[in-house]
């Protein structure tokens, strides 16, 4: 495949899996910042291959070559992002754009290699399953913070904005992966949140909460 096919791919599996359902070529052309045009371009392509099902003015779905495909395209950024953070001393907000170009090196020998050195992990630095060799996932039980109610308390497991902006934002107010999070009280308001980090309190606001994953202790 080439780096476009790839990336069409990926993008296909992050949608599939948030909605669980077939995307429309307007979804997928708004994740790839492109046109409809273009994107019905590549789905007949990818439809060609067997790693998609495509018929026009219908959703599409990825077969299962696409999904293993997709799969290890997704286990081969996740696990640079560990490798960059753990040995590279990366922050969590650098990594994303340095792991969308090494996710398109080909060798599978590399990649296993790769995961045996960083001790075979299941998530990467924001908290994302890392597919296994075989596309196998390990999924946790967590929920968004804003989704707990007062007096809950779980651990910060994962985020689902992604964003450098947010990731930035987390590391000021010293939340991180592995961080204990108590819900106090919620401001009926504007719904925003007091909540207890490890031993400090402070105030979030809703967005912040509904971008936040928990899994509860």
């Amino acid at each position: 495949m080439t780096f476009s096919e790839e990336n069409y791919l990926k993008s296909i599996y992050h949608l599939t899996t948030s909605n669980d359902s077939e995307v429309s070529t307007n979804a997928i052309a708004e994740m790839m910042e492109t046109k409809a045009s273009s994107v019905t371009d590549m789905l007949k392509k990818l439809a060609d291959k067997d790693l998609v099902n495509y018929k026009k003015y219908q959703g599409v779905s990825l077969t299962e070559n696409g999904k293993l495909a997709a799969k290890m395209i997704v286990r081969k950024h996740r696990l640079w992002e560990v490798f960059l953070v753990e040995k590279l001393n990366f922050s969590w907000d650098e990594v994303h754009d340095i792991a969308e170009q090494l996710e398109h090196i080909k060798s599978e020998q590399l990649i296993n290699r790769l995961d045996d050195f960083l001790g075979n992990p299941t998530e990467d630095p924001h908290g994302d399953p890392i597919p296994d060799a075989n596309g196998r996932i390990v999924k946790i039980e967590k929920y968004l913070l804003s989704e707990l109610n007062e007096g809950q308390t779980g651990v910060c497991v994962g985020v689902k904005d992604t964003s450098s902006e947010f990731l930035k934002y987390l590391d000021k107010q010293e939340i991180a992966l592995g961080s204990k999070i108590e819900f106090i009280s919620k401001e009926s308001f504007d719904l925003s949140l007091r909540i207890k980090v490890d031993s400090r309190e402070l105030s979030i606001s809703n967005k912040i909460a509904s971008n936040l994953f928990v899994k509860l202790v």
